[in-house]
């Protein structure tokens, strides 16, 4: 089998010498099998297609190829000294291409300590996003406490018209559209500087936890408030970014959409990485954090349910002779948004096991190679919120992430009813 990446792939492969790795770790208490490890890894390897193929970058785009020999997902085994160690492999992890032969598009490392391991998931972004791994570490964890257990293999797609209803076709009108936007689209970015210049691999990752107890006042203080959490966050980083950064900062977040809710053909146990996104403005008009946080999940839920996600593959399709420019266009302008902002919510995953038990699962880590790469993954497990906040010293210096982020928490603390220091 050999497909073209689709648009979203082909934006985050990036290029064959830029890496783009997403980091997921699990914090393990109690006694993992090597061999079961390596069993689970086997039969999911055996379930998800892509984890059978390589990327072929040789042409004019690039394409996932199914290989015969490929090898076995490798695990890198290191002695873990601190709970601060999965963070500085992870950073370790960002920069290491896929691009040994017969290499599978996964790895995983192994901080291997006494009685507690971390488990770190890398995976090249183009074929993963949240709900991807978030579903293999399930698919692991299950696995190597089971591995009698059987998983079932699904067919990959070859082209977007898999994804789409039998029902759903372009019309010829549709099909001029798409013509007439791509050309647009070429004279876009024909007058706007781009650049495709190296990783300068100055990234860096911010990551916290809060308390149990105050993750429960967030949550049921936002009830009471007619809002959400997600909602919540926004307003406080947007906030945040205003107070630190003044003028540079721009009261807009942007918040990508998991595709599933759209697009039957893609399931819940499915590797997939393009998502739609929603860029959301911070309402000025509105006084009180409370209010702005209603008004940002109204402007979000109708954003969502207005999304026409058949429209938006079978379109972005016409852009493949843009894809190299938008690239550029990324690494080059520092957007008009803050910080992109994906919450991966309540991590449906078991916590214990029959010889081990998850005891924290730290929010993905990624390092983007955009000229904005202000990002912010946040998720929830164990009953507490978890955040991992990544950008690049040469857009935003980590001492004012670390400024963003006590601003943002301060500003939680300041409107809930109580809150305890995390």
């Amino acid at each position: 089998m050999k497909r073209r990446l689709i648009l979203g792939e082909r934006i985050m492969h990036v290029d064959a010498k830029t890496p783009l790795n997403c980091v997921f770790t699990a914090k393990i208490s109690g006694t993992i099998s090597e061999e079961n490890l390596h069993q689970a890894l086997q039969k999911i390897q055996q379930k998800h297609p892509l984890l059978q193929m390589n990327i072929d970058a040789s042409g004019k785009a690039p394409y996932f190829v199914l290989n015969q020999h490929i090898g076995k997902i490798p695990v890198r085994i290191a002695e873990r000294f601190t709970d601060e160690d999965w963070l500085a492999e992870s950073k370790t992890e960002w920069y290491k291409l896929f691009d040994a032969q017969n290499e599978p598009l996964a790895r995983l490392v192994w901080l291997k300590g006494e009685t507690v391991s971390d488990l770190l998931l890398v995976l090249p972004h183009c074929i993963c996003d949240g709900t991807t791994i978030l579903n293999l570490l399930r698919e692991l964890m299950t696995l190597t406490d089971n591995p009698e257990q059987d998983l079932i293999p699904y067919p990959s797609f070859h082209t977007v018209k898999d994804l789409l209803p039998e029902d759903f076709s372009i019309t010829k009108l549709g099909h001029f559209k798409g013509k007439v936007f791509a050309a647009l689209g070429r004279l876009f970015f024909f007058f706007k500087a781009t650049s495709n210049t190296s990783v300068d691999r100055s990234n860096y990752a911010v990551h916290w936890k809060i308390s149990t107890e105050n993750t429960k006042k967030i949550l049921l203080k936002c009830k009471e408030e007619n809002t959400t959490v997600h909602a919540a966050i926004c307003v406080a980083f947007m906030e945040a970014f205003k107070q630190v950064r003044g003028e540079k900062a721009h009261g807009k977040v942007i918040c990508p959409v998991d595709i599933r809710r759209f697009v039957e053909a893609i399931k819940q146990d499915t590797m997939f990485a393009f998502a739609p996104i929603a860029e959301l403005k911070l309402d000025e008009s509105k006084n009180s954090f409370w209010t702005k946080a209603r008004a940002l999940k109204s402007d979000l839920d109708a954003k969502v349910s207005e999304m026409k996600v058949y429209d938006l593959l079978g379109m972005s399709e016409y852009f493949h002779s843009s894809v190299n420019k938008m690239i550029g266009f990324l690494r080059t302008t520092k957007g008009t948004h803050d910080v992109t902002l994906s919450n991966m919510g309540l991590l449906n995953i078991p916590k214990d096991y029959q010889n081990f038990s998850i005891t924290a699962i730290h929010s993905p880590t990624v390092a983007f190679p955009w000229k904005n790469a202000n990002t912010l993954v946040c998720s929830t497990f164990n009953g507490q919120l978890d955040f991992s906040f990544m950008s690049n010293e040469s857009f935003l210096r980590e001492f004012e992430a670390w400024q963003i982020k006590d601003r943002a928490m301060e500003l939680i603390k300041e409107n809930l009813n109580e809150f305890a220091n995390a």
